[in-house]
């Protein structure tokens, strides 16, 4: 390398060797825009670094040079974009052939999509996610509060979940029985926490979301129709049946929230209760129990009963003894504290709620405190139930929720305040 004559000196020679320069390009390359791109290219190079390193000893060379790599890049890049596209349009040719609308009406390809999301590229968390999403169509936010952790959180397993399936490679076809049974677990978990949203929505103005609950009810037909002997594919069924028979009679005129304890039980759905329990029947006495058996027998002590006062809840709380002692899940604990209470007075279900107090996974979540404020109710303490309720009514993200809160602790206060 020289030193050269100065910034104005470099800016000179450029000028005078760029048409040399682009000459040279065209006659080896042969295009004559590609080769334009490539000159100027180079020049900026050149503007950058020749005042700093001084201009080459053949500074045409040296543009030719640069130019001519920057060109090969091109070329390089042209040539992929064209095996691309011819691998796409090989594809178009083929999506683009005589489709069999009355087969492609028929086919349903909602469990291949399942089970593909279930694939065990995925951690079971992210599995789950991502199946919410896709088949669910549950927002960010909502599987969020579904696993009891933060958005952000959620967001980056969801994205994850996708890069991994990506790079599996997973093909969209129906699972061979080996990976089936592998991704059975997972698969249920997905309907009961679809059912579930759609049960008793986590966010908005609405308390139920029918769509989502019908829907998770037909994909687990379909589930028990491929695995009828299966006995927690038929308890999760079973489970869906008995619960959303309630559905009519949880909400009123006004569309606000009526619970178990006070609804009109005329109104529920007889036929799926038959179903429900029918399914339970056939299935308990086939092998070992499951969670979702258990939660379905739960649900049918419920529904069995004409009256709350009727409802047997030492069955109840047998039933939450022995789930418990299945699932680490802390809102099964949740729940048998209140079967505790309903048995053996609110002290000993108060006593059972403290030491979910240090569970993080309910670090903020409303039923805690909602649970704890009708155990105080039930106790007598109504000052710190009504604190209690407002504290809930402040976490929930539910309107309809918050609305029964709020309208439980000015109930209380009438009571507190009226002579």
């Amino acid at each position: 390398m020289t030193t050269g004559s100065g910034e104005i000196t470099s800016e000179r020679l450029l000028r005078e060797l760029a048409p040399q320069v682009l000459g040279a390009i065209i006659r080896r390359f042969h295009d004559f825009a590609a080769a334009e791109d490539a000159v100027q290219e180079a020049l900026m190079a050149a503007v950058q670094k020749w005042p700093r390193e001084g201009v080459p000893e053949n500074p045409r060379a040296w543009l030719i040079q640069v130019a001519s790599r920057c060109m090969a890049d091109y070329i390089r890049s042209e040539i992929a974009r064209r095996r691309r596209e011819t691998a796409t349009a090989a594809e178009m040719d083929q999506l683009a052939a005589p489709v069999d609308v009355a087969a492609e009406t028929d086919q349903d390809d909602t469990l291949v999509l399942l089970f593909m999301c279930c694939h065990p590229a995925l951690t079971s968390s992210s599995a789950i996610a991502l199946t919410l999403r896709a088949v669910g169509g549950l927002t960010t936010a909502e599987i969020a509060k579904a696993f009891l952790v933060p958005e952000a959180t959620m967001a980056q397993r969801i994205s994850r979940a996708k890069q991994s399936i990506k790079a599996s490679g997973v093909p969209f076809r129906f699972p061979t029985d080996q990976e089936r049974t592998q991704q059975l677990r997972a698969v249920l978990h997905v309907l009961y926490l679809i059912f579930n949203e759609g049960y008793l929505a986590s966010a908005g103005t609405q308390l139920q979301r029918l769509d989502l609950s019908e829907e998770a009810i037909r994909l687990a037909r379909a589930m028990h129709k491929l695995l009828p002997d299966d006995g927690e594919v038929a308890g999760l069924l079973a489970l869906m049946l008995l619960t959303d028979a309630r559905r009519a009679a949880r909400t009123g005129p006004g569309e606000e929230l009526i619970p178990l304890s006070k609804q009109d039980r005329t109104l529920w759905d007889q036929k799926k209760i038959s179903e429900g329990v029918a399914l339970l029947t056939a299935t308990l006495p086939k092998g070992s129990i499951g969670a979702y058996q258990l939660q379905a027998a739960i649900a049918a002590v419920h529904d069995e009963a004409a009256r709350a006062e009727d409802t047997d809840w030492p069955q109840i709380l047998a039933l939450y003894d022995l789930l418990k002692h299945m699932s680490g899940n802390p809102m099964v604990v949740l729940n048998h504290a209140i079967a505790t209470a309903m048995v053996r007075g609110p002290s000993a279900g108060l006593e059972l709620l403290d030491a979910l107090d240090k569970d993080g996974r309910l670090a903020g979540h409303h039923r805690l405190h909602a649970v704890r404020a009708h155990l105080l109710e039930m106790a007598g303490d109504y000052p710190e139930a009504i604190a209690q309720y407002r504290i809930a009514a402040g976490q929930t993200t539910s309107l309809p929720e918050r609305n029964y809160l709020l309208t439980e602790a000015a109930r209380l206060s009438d009571s507190i305040t009226r002579p």
